[in-house]
C-alpha cells in the first residue's frame, strides 16, 4: 500500500490460507451487503486489494458474462493464485492489475461499482486513496467499502492480559501507516465530494470456542501477536502474556469472543 509500504499482515502462503478462511467466516455479511447494493448484470466492477480473488469471483457471478471485473492487487502471489483459478474455470471477463492503487492509472468515470474490503484502514493516505477511487467511478456508480472502526473486540470472561488487545491492534495498524478509525471519517468525505451516503451499517460477529469467528480470531492472534512483538508494537512479555491468556480461554467452556466492529459503507456518485 504505497511503494515502500508492504501489507502489514503479510503476503505469504499462511496469510493466503487465513484470507480464505476469513472470507468464509464473513461471507454472509458481505453477501447481505451485496444484496443491498443490488449489483446488476453488465456492470463494470473494480475490486481493490482483491487478494486471491474471493470477492472478485462473487462479483463475476453477479455481473454475468456481459459484465467485467478488474482485480487490483499488489501481491503477485495472491494475484497469480486468482489468475490460475480463472484460467482453470475459463473465465474471460476479468482483468488483472498487479500493483498498488497509488501507482496505477485508472480511467476516469469508468466503473459502475468499486469495492474494497479490509483495505482503506491499512493505507498511509486513506483520504487521497479514496478520492482517486471516486474519480474512477461513473456518475450514478456506487463505491462500497467494508472495513473496521476498530472498537468492540473482546474476549470473555475478562480479567487477563488479552483485555488490552483493542489498543494493541490499533497500534499494529498504525505501525503500518494505517488508521483504525478512518471508516468513521468517510461520511464527511462523501458530503464534501458530491457522493450520496446510501448505507453506513455496523456489523459484528460473536461466538464460543467452537465457532468459526473464534477460529478466525485464533488464526490471526496465534501468528500476529508475535509479529506485533517483533515490530515492537508491544514487548515480548506482553505478547507472551496475551497469547497465554488467549490459550487459557480456549479450554474454558464459558469463553465468548466478540469481533471488532466492521462497517458497511456505500455511496453513490451524483
Amino acid at each position: 500500500m504505497g511503494e515502500n509500504k508492504e501489507y502489514i499482515l503479510g503476503t505469504n502462503q499462511t496469510e493466503l490460507e487465513r484470507l480464505g478462511f476469513q472470507h468464509k467466516v464473513w461471507k454472509k455479511i458481505t453477501d447481505s451487503f451485496f444484496d443491498r447494493i443490488n449489483i446488476q448484470k453488465g456492470w463494470k466492477c473494480l475490486d481493490v486489494g482483491a487478494g486471491p480473488g474471493f470477492v472478485s469471483m462473487e462479483l463475476i457471478d453477479k455481473v454475468g458474462e456481459g459484465g467485467e471485473v478488474t482485480a487490483l492487487e499488489p501481491s503477485e502471489l495472491f494475484l497469480n493464485n486468482f489468475k490460475e483459478h480463472c484460467s482453470k474455470k475459463d473465465i474471460k471477463n476479468v482483468n488483472f492489475i498487479h500493483g498498488n492503487l497509488e501507482e496505477t492509472d485508472l480511467e476516469n468515470d469508468h466503473y459502475d461499482l468499486i469495492f474494497l474490503r479490509w483495505v482503506i484502514d491499512f493505507v498511509p493516505e486513506p483520504e487521497k486513496f479514496l478520492l482517486k477511487l471516486l474519480s474512477a467511478l461513473k456518475k450514478g456508480g456506487v463505491i462500497a467499502i467494508e472495513d473496521y472502526n476498530y472498537e468492540g473486540i473482546a474476549l470473555f470472561p475478562k480479567g487477563g492480559a488479552f483485555d488490552n488487545i483493542t489498543e494493541t491492534v490499533r497500534n499494529y495498524w498504525r505501525a503500518g501507516g494505517g488508521d483504525p478509525y478512518f471508516i468513521s471519517k468517510i461520511p464527511l468525505i462523501f458530503k464534501s465530494n458530491n457522493i450520496e451516503l446510501l448505507d453506513f451499517s455496523p456489523q459484528s460477529l460473536a461466538g464460543d470456542t467452537d465457532s468459526d469467528i473464534y477460529e478466525w480470531a485464533n488464526r490471526f492472534f496465534s501468528v500476529h501477536l508475535q509479529i506485533m512483538a517483533d515490530l515492537k508494537v508491544i514487548s515480548q512479555k506482553e505478547s507472551d502474556e496475551m497469547l497465554a491468556d488467549w490459550n487459557v480461554h480456549k479450554s474454558d467452556p464459558s469463553t465468548v469472543f466478540f469481533s471488532p466492529i466492521m462497517v458497511d459503507v456505500t455511496g453513490r456518485k451524483k
